[in-house]
C-alpha cells in the first residue's frame, strides 16, 4: 500500500523545510505541487511495477481558488487505497510577518498589503487546517525543531497502522501549545516551585516527582485520566485518527506539568502505544 503525506499550510510557515526533512527521510518528495495533477501521481505510484510507495506532495502556492482545485483532489486521494495524511504548517501572523520582511519576499496574495493578504490566506485555508491529520505550529521553532518533530511523527520506514501519540509538557505563562489536540490543567496541585529545596530541580528529578505523586489528587486524576483515555483511544482509532498531541499544563512548565506528562505515557504504553514525551519549558 502506497502511502501519501500532504504538506500544506500557510505561505511562510516552513513548507520548504519540511519538504528538505522527509527528503532526507528518504520520501519521494515533490515540491510546489499543483493540485490538479495530484490525481496524475496517484496513477503513477499506483501502477503495477512501480517501487515508489511513500510520496510528499508539497502542495504549491496558488490563488483564490487553489482550495476548490485541492478538495476533489484530495477527496479522490482519500478515497484510494492509498494512506493519506494531510500535514498543515501553520504560524501566528506576527511571526509570519517578521520572516516576510526579514526575507523581502512578495506574499503570493500580494496586492492588498502584508497583513491584509496574510488574514485572507488564513481565511481560505481553515477548512484545509479543520481536515489536517496533524498541524504543526511553526511560530516558536527553528529548523532543527521543526525537523524534530517531522522525524518524530514520520520516521518510521514501515505502513505503521498505529495511532502516534504525542505528550508535551508546558508552563502556562509562556502559553498555550497551539499544535495540539487535548489540554490538561494540573495547576490544581501543591506547586514544588514553593518549597526551596525542590525549586531548582525538575519534574524528571526523583524528589519533585515523589512530592508531586504523594498527593492523593495526582493520583485521582490519573486514573481518571487512565478512565478517559480507556474510551477515547479506540473511538479516535474508528475515526482513523493517526495522530494524537496531549499537553499537560503548570504554571511554569518544570515540575507538576513533567511529572505528570511522564507518569501519562504509562496509560498509553499498556494499550499498546508508543508515545513520544517533550518538556517544552522546563529548562526556562
Amino acid at each position: 500500500m502506497s502511502e501519501f503525506v500532504i504538506v500544506a499550510g500557510m505561505s511562510g510557515a516552513g513548507r520548504s523545510n519540511a519538504a528538505a526533512v522527509f527528503e532526507d527521510l528518504n520520501w519521494f518528495v515533490i515540491d510546489n505541487m499543483p493540485p490538479a495533477l495530484i490525481s496524475k501521481v496517484s496513477e503513477l505510484v499506483n501502477r503495477p511495477g512501480s517501487e515508489t510507495e511513500r510520496v510528499v506532495l508539497v502542495i504549491g502556492r496558488g490563488g483564490s481558488d487553489y482550495v476548490a482545485e485541492l478538495e476533489p483532489e484530495l477527496e479522490a486521494l482519500i478515497s484510494s487505497d492509498a494512506r493519506v495524511t494531510v500535514l498543515f504548517l501553520d504560524s501566528s501572523d506576527e511571526v509570519l510577518i517578521q520572516r516576510y520582511e526579514g526575507t523581502r519576499r512578495r506574499h503570493p496574495l500580494g496586492g492588498a498589503g502584508l497583513e491584509e493578504d496574510i488574514r485572507r490566506e488564513r481565511v481560505m485555508l481553515a477548512s484545509l487546517k479543520d481536515r489536517a491529520d496533524v498541524v504543526i505550529d511553526t511560530s516558536d521553532l527553528n529548523v532543527h525543531e521543526l525537523r524534530d518533530k517531522i522525524v518524530g511523527l514520520f520516521e518510521s520506514a514501515e505502513l505503521d497502522p498505529i495511532m502516534k501519540i504525542s505528550v508535551v509538557s508546558f508552563g502556562y505563562k509562556y502559553g498555550i501549545p497551539r499544535d495540539v489536540d487535548l489540554i490538561f490543567d494540573v495547576r490544581f496541585l501543591a506547586n514544588p516551585h514553593w518549597i526551596p529545596e525542590l525549586r531548582p530541580h525538575t519534574g524528571l528529578q526523583k524528589a519533585v516527582r515523589d512530592f508531586v505523586l504523594s498527593q492523593s489528587e495526582s493520583i485521582e486524576f490519573l486514573n481518571k485520566l487512565d478512565d478517559l483515555f480507556e474510551f477515547l483511544l479506540p473511538a479516535f482509532e474508528r475515526e482513523g485518527k493517526s495522530y494524537l498531541n496531549v499537553a499537560i499544563g503548570c504554571t511554569g512548565g518544570k515540575h507538576r506539568s513533567v511529572v505528570m506528562a511522564e507518569e501519562l505515557l504509562s496509560v498509553f504504553r499498556k494499550r499498546g502505544f508508543e508515545p513520544r514525551v517533550s518538556h517544552r519549558d522546563i529548562s526556562r
